[in-house]
């Protein structure tokens, strides 16, 4: 066989046992010993053999890179799972069988997935964590908290951690939430107090913080602790200088008001000071109009109040006499006798001395008004009762003055309004003691609590309820008297009638004495209705009218008995009658 059939392909492929067959022919043409043919031959023993070494050195390697690959797979995929917080994970074979490729043939596609879960959740957990960094930043106000990148802790990435994580962040976001909701409450607040105050709100409100500018994004906005605890006192302190002013301001409209009702300033003028009247008696939560409560209006209202003030020192004399009238009518309308001629010489005097400051004096006589108000008002009820007495005794008057009436049962106009009046009289006629009674106990009681005579007009008030009840014991003995005389005289009449055969004519009856009301003793006009002057003096002193001033006209004495002189006659008569010729 030559070289040529050794390497032709188709006799077969080429072996070792061909290969040797073509090296013993080729020696056997050379001539080759024996030697060193088998030196030959042993030395590709060999060199086969190391080849063969070397191929098994390499198969060994490589199966130990597989395995310290698998290795590190099993490893980092317990880490994963570790991490990641997975017990299990479908794919991976349950336990260890197969080849070494197969098995890593089979982790891969695991790993590779636990990978990409793992970027994943390393990317949640750092938008989480950098979130919570940046709202706890704002909170705390921290600006060397910027630099600090979020680190994650690798080792630990399972959702319950993330949960915790997120959980924490919803917590930070809803009081970042609260926190712009009372940034939002203490600048709308700062901005309604600069409105009424009249003062520049984004001067005030960037002193807090700059951020607070309107101009500025809401999420951007400071929400830090010092932001809010410095917006709670600039809220605070507006909050107070509005109370001040609205006092100060009230202060201003009272005095504006009691000056213009002392000079009786017109309407016109007072309105241009509308502005700051309308909240005298305000709450500071109603002023709500801008610029109610602005340093220029509230200085407008202090220069007007000082002109007022020196107009009113011009103006001195007429005022004080206005005050002293306004004084003499309550004393007057409390029935209190004063002696009006010496206060006002006194108030005269005064001021034309110059030794009294106007001011103090119209002080003073508020003064006198407010304790005569007291006063009227202690005697109100009293002399509530003292007018139902009166009124009483006209009826009381009117009544006798009817009774004594021949014609008042004709049938003439108006007698019949008459008569339902007659029977109102007597009812209220049959109170009167009682009245007397509760006024004597009331006045008693005032006397009493206040160590001072209840007096009316300059009478005392008991002493007059005692006078009229005597008048009225000695007017009841009286018509008792009248009423035994007309029965002796209805006894003589009947006999005289049995002796002469005819009556005699008859007399008429004597007058009644009245008794006279403590209206009615000073005079007064028809009809029981006496004017209201009250006087208890025997010696016909000057008495006091309704308008508090004295009536120089002399009156009668309580106890005056009012008798016509043809009432005496008719008494005189009756006391003493001529029998009749028969």
């Amino acid at each position: 066989m030559t070289a040529m059939d050794v390497q032709n392909p188709l006799l077969g492929e080429t072996t070792c046992g061909s290969l040797l067959q073509q090296l013993q022919q080729v020696w056997d043409e050379v001539g080759e010993s024996d030697e060193d043919r088998d030196k030959m031959l042993l030395q590709i023993e060999r060199e086969c053999l190391d080849v063969y070494r070397k191929k098994v050195d390499q198969a060994v390697k490589s199966r130990a890179q597989l395995l310290k690959v698998l290795a590190d797979a099993n490893v980092e995929l317990s880490s994963l799972l570790s991490a990641l917080g997975v017990n299990t994970v479908v794919g991976i074979p349950e336990k260890t069988s197969g080849t070494i490729k197969e098995q890593l043939a089979a982790i891969a596609p695991v790993l590779e997935q636990l990978c990409k879960q793992k970027e994943e959740r390393l990317k949640e957990f750092s938008d989480v964590q950098t979130q919570i960094q940046r709202i706890c930043r704002e909170i705390a106000a921290n600006s060397s908290l910027n630099d600090q990148a979020s680190v994650v802790d690798e080792s630990d990435l399972s959702l319950k951690k993330l949960e915790k994580y997120q959980a924490q962040l919803q917590e930070l976001q809803k009081e970042k939430s609260e926190r712009l909701h009372k940034v939002h409450e203490f600048v709308s607040t700062v901005h309604d107090l600069c409105s009424v105050l009249g003062m520049d709100f984004l001067e005030t409100v960037t002193e807090v913080h700059p951020s607070l500018n309107d101009s500025t994004i809401v999420q951007s906005k400071s929400i830090s602790n010092v932001t809010l605890s410095r917006l709670a006192k600039t809220v605070l302190a507006l909050k107070e200088d509005k109370k001040q002013r609205l006092r100060k301001l009230q202060e201003l409209a009272g005095q504006l008001i009691d000056l213009w009702n002392l000079m009786e300033t017109p309407d016109e003028e007072r309105r241009r000071f509308d502005h700051v009247t309308c909240n005298v008696s305000a709450s500071v939560d109603k002023v709500t109009i801008p610029g109610a409560l602005a340093l220029d209006l509230i200085e407008q209202a202090e220069v007007e109040v000082e002109r007022l003030d020196q107009l009113k020192f011009s103006r001195m004399k007429e005022i004080a006499f206005k005050k002293q009238a306004e004084l003499e009518d309550i004393y007057a309308r409390a029935h209190v006798e004063i002696d009006t001629e010496a206060a006002r010489g006194k108030i005269l005097a005064l001021i034309d001395s110059g030794n009294v400051e106007p001011s103090e004096l119209i002080a003073d006589m508020d003064s006198q008004i407010v304790k005569s108000k007291e006063e009227a008002l202690s005697r109100k009820d009293i002399l509530d009762k003292v007018e139902k007495w009166m009124s009483a005794c006209e009826e009381e008057s009117w009544l006798e003055d009817y009774n004594l009436d021949e014609n008042r049962y004709n049938a003439s106009r108006g007698a019949h309004l008459n008569l339902k009046r007659a029977e109102k009289a007597r009812n209220l006629v049959n109170k009167i003691p009682a009245m007397v009674d509760t006024l004597v106990g009331k006045t008693r009681v005032w006397e009493e609590e206040r160590g001072l005579t209840f007096a009316y007009d300059g009478v005392p008030l008991l002493a007059m309820l005692d006078e009229y009840a005597m008048l009225r014991h000695e007017r009841e003995e009286e018509k008792k008297r009248q009423r035994d005389q007309k029965k002796f005289h209805e006894q003589i009449n009947t006999e005289q009638e049995a002796v002469f055969g005819s009556r005699p004519t008859p007399a008429r009856p004597p007058g009644t004495k009245k008794v006279v009301g403590p209206r009615g003793a000073n005079g007064g006009g028809a009809n029981g209705t006496p004017g209201r002057r009250l006087s208890l003096s025997a010696n016909g002193n000057r008495s006091i009218n309704k308008d508090g001033k004295r009536d120089a006209r002399p009156v009668a004495p309580v106890n005056y008995v009012a008798i016509s002189k043809e009432d005496v006659a008719s008494y005189v008569s009756g006391s003493d009658p001529v029998p009749s010729t028969p």
